[in-house]
């Protein structure tokens, strides 16, 4: 069980609950997210965070086209039509037709998913086994596009309604006379016209002469200026409408009773559509809000383990962005060797934030919800989470803030075991630093002796000693710049923090001989003792960053060397089919010397050594001859490169001119060219060739350019290949902005794009050639599953 009870409050949990029922679109989805609760079952977990994941997927694949529609909660509506005679009013069988097309088309769309990419997509869809064709078409019949009963409802409400609008008209046409005339008499104003009061058309006339127009007097302005009068020459008539008023009102409520008697049967499988569309909505807001966090579904496995990877506070990412600020990741690592974190460091430098992060994205999690980290995240399954955060003083209950504290971890130990994620936050403060650091001491030793899992943050000494002694415990560091005295916001597991203490008096201005004085107080010996913390830390964080450009630079030379080994794989295999192909073509050529050979001596034989025949004879034979050694040659030599074909082709193919005596020429060190012509001899016509065949490819180029590729599914070498050939034909067509669709996947995909896009804007800004800008595409069209680049 949970402690406390206000645990959602505390790490602000009911922020995500209220930001997806925002993004809910009905009532019903609203309420799922009401009912949103804490589990521990693994398999259930899994399959609705993998739910929420392919969701997000479906939303920003731009192949989709994701149905929308209105949902309504009818479920009361539902429930009343289950006694006999009473009815659902057109308004409300409006939004039922309204919600079952919903329904339908939603299904649909389910259904049409890939069931490999969006398995449990699609099994919502077959949830839903209520068929709705029926009850839409029926319903479909009945309404028109305004959500009223057709005049084609029943054959007795089309006459009604029909004699109904025939008496109108006359109504009108009579009324329409009398006020002409009562306008030319003097009795009513020019500008005066018929109107309304109690459903029956009526004149408005001045007092004076309402017993000039006789009739019935319905209505008085608020002035007492204007009387509302109903001719006399109208009176049945409006009698007889409001005598077809009845007669249709009590023939549309037959019609309607008639309806819910054909849905009282189905109401089992109504209410079935009513859950299928709240779940849609839900699982959709749910979403909705991890696009716009940036969220991944983590692997999740069978032990207590917390392995956050780039894990950002879902509250921070909404906020910090809107006051121009960046949010810094953190990665925070928990297992069965080291299961307690002890986290130390200065103040406002993110402990606090530290911990509620750990605890927010645990409690998303199990929730159900994808949460804000890196792909390559993990987290286990707690049965329980506890919380010691912020402070419980009470006057009612009269509690200290200490005493509030006590209590929190009165109940930790007593409760915690294996299966516990706790998160303490300035553990052990409230009271005498030496008493509560040794309480503080002696707790943390009984968790640790219960397996619990658990993060907690502290400035005591003695707490951070235990850590590097204490198998199980792990010391952790909010690192801080000290050339700049601020805070990084970076955690750095391994070694204890510093609290900066002297360096955060100097800096706010504390007078110097005040903090020289507390340096002698306190002792030459902790002061060294932090300041080697310091450099510890310091010296970690640079390893660690050479560490990481020495793992980036690895994984791109693994790449480059399985991009090359492919190549050199599949130029030996061009060489061998060369090689059988060339062989091949020496036999066809040595059988057909022989069959020449044997062909001229049967000839020769033939001629009986007739002169010119052997001549003849002869001459076929050298000719075989020359064109074996041809052959022969040709085979030896080593083939040679495009390059150089290309450039053989240009010498083979460049026009050479006319030698003319008496032409100056300029002698260069590799050919002649013309310099001057002689204008006694005529020009030779021109033999270049015109530059349109290169312009007209050009623009067939441009033309069949794509602007978006899709690169899902493909593997690493694949990709790169992909994306390097992809670039330059877009430079070369002159896109000025492109979009790469990778997904998110395990991120392999898009890692090797941007790698190349980085590389290749190094080397263009190198040549001053340009350079390419590139970043994540909008939540709402793809996020971080496409690559904007623009050229």
């Amino acid at each position: 069980m949970n402690y406390p009870e206000n645990i959602e409050q505390k790490i602000d949990f009911t922020l995500i609950r209220e930001w997806v029922s925002k993004e809910c679109d009905s009532p019903l989805g609203q309420e799922r997210c009401g009912q949103m609760q804490f589990l521990t079952d693994a398999s259930a977990i899994t399959e609705r965070v993998t739910q929420t994941a392919q969701m997000q997927q479906a939303l920003t694949d731009a192949s989709l086209s994701f149905p929308h529609g209105d949902i309504y909660d009818l479920r009361e509506q539902l429930h009343r039509i289950r006694v006999e005679g009473l009815y659902m009013d057109e308004p409300e069988l409006f939004s039922l037709l309204k919600c079952l097309l919903f329904a339908r088309d939603m299904q649909t769309f389910l259904k049409g998913l890939d069931p490999l990419r969006y398995s449990l997509l699609t099994n919502m869809a077959d949830k839903l086994n209520t068929p709705l064709a029926p009850v839409t078409n029926e319903l479909d019949r009945l309404l028109d596009r305004y959500g009223e009963l057709r005049d084609n409802a029943s054959p007795e409400l089309a006459r009604l309604r029909q004699e109904m609008r025939k008496a109108e008209g006359a109504v009108a046409r009579a009324i329409d006379r009398i006020l002409r005339q009562a306008q030319a008499d003097g009795l009513i104003d020019k500008d005066a016209a018929p109107t309304l009061r109690e459903g029956r058309l009526v004149l408005p006339v001045a007092p004076a002469y309402k017993r000039k127009i006789g009739g019935i007097v319905h209505d008085e302005s608020a002035s007492g200026k204007t009387v509302y009068i109903e001719p006399q020459q109208v009176i049945e008539a409006n009698n007889h409408i409001r005598e077809l008023e009845g007669a249709e009102r009590r023939e549309r409520i037959r019609i309607l009773i008639e309806c819910a008697n054909r849905l009282r049967p189905l109401l089992g499988d109504l209410m079935q559509v009513q859950e299928f569309v709240a779940e849609v909505d839900f699982v959709r807001a749910k979403a909705r809000v991890g696009l716009q966090l940036k969220s991944i579904a983590p692997t999740l496995v069978a032990r207590p383990v917390i392995r956050w990877q780039q894990a950002r506070h879902p509250v921070l990412c909404k906020r910090l962005p809107e006051a121009g600020k960046q949010v810094v990741p953190l990665d925070i690592v928990l297992h069965e060797g080291n299961r307690i974190l002890v986290i130390s460091g200065p103040n406002a430098g993110g402990k606090s934030v530290c911990l509620k992060t750990a605890a927010l994205l645990q409690y998303m999690l199990q929730c159900g919800m994808t949460v804000p980290a890196g792909e390559a995240s993990e987290a286990g399954i707690f049965g329980q989470l506890m919380i010691d955060i912020g402070d419980e003083q009470s006057i009612n209950n009269d509690l200290s803030t200490y005493s509030s504290h006590l209590r929190n971890m009165k109940h930790f130990v007593k409760n915690a075991n294996a299966d516990t994620l706790f998160l303490i936050d300035e553990f052990g403060t409230g009271t005498e630093p030496l008493i509560g650091g040794a309480i503080a001491e002696s707790v943390l030793l009984h968790l640790n002796e219960a397996h619990a899992t658990g993060i907690i943050t502290t400035h005591y000494t003695n707490l951070k000693h235990l850590a590097e002694q204490t198998e199980g415990i792990v010391n952790g560091a909010m690192l801080y710049d000290r050339g700049a005295l601020r805070p990084l916001f970076q955690l750095s597991i391994g070694q204890a923090g510093s609290s900066f203490a002297i360096e955060i008096a100097r800096q706010i201005g504390l007078p110097e001989d005040i903090i020289a004085q507390a340096t002698a107080l306190i002792g030459s010996e902790h002061i060294d003792y932090d300041k080697q913390l310091q450099d510890i830390a310091r010296d970690k964080r640079y390893w660690e960053n050479k560490r990481q450009n020495i793992r980036t630079r690895e994984k791109h030379l693994e790449e480059r060397i399985a991009y090359y080994e492919q190549q050199i794989g599949e130029i030996k295999q061009q060489q061998k089919a060369m090689l059988n192909a060339a062989k091949q073509q020496a036999a066809d050529i040595l059988k057909q010397s022989n069959a020449t050979i044997e062909r001229t001596i049967r000839e020769i034989k033939e001629a009986q050594a007739d002169k010119e025949a052997t001549k003849k004879a002869r001459a076929k034979v050298e000719e075989l001859k020359q064109q074996v050694e041809k052959t022969t040659a040709r085979k030896e030599k080593r083939p040679l490169t495009p390059k150089e074909e290309r450039t053989q082709t240009l010498k083979e193919e460049r026009p050479k001119p006319e030698k003319r005596s008496g032409q100056s020429v300029l002698h260069d060190l590799s050919e002649l060219r013309l310099l001057t012509k002689r204008p006694d001899l005529p020009a030779k016509p021109s033999t270049a060739r015109p530059s349109s065949t290169v312009a007209d490819q050009m623009r067939r180029r441009k033309l069949a350019f794509n602007r978006t590729l899709d690169m899902r599914g493909m593997r690493v070498d694949e990709a790169l290949e992909t994306i390097i050939a992809y670039i330059d034909d877009a430079i070369m067509v002159g896109a000025e902005e492109v979009t790469i669709l990778h997904g998110t996947g395990t991120g392999a995909v898009k890692q090797v794009v941007r790698d190349y896009l980085q590389e290749k804007r190094h080397a263009m800004l190198k040549r001053g050639t340009g350079t390419i800008e590139y970043h994540d595409g909008d939540p709402d069209r793809g996020g971080a599953g496409i690559t904007i680049v623009e050229l």
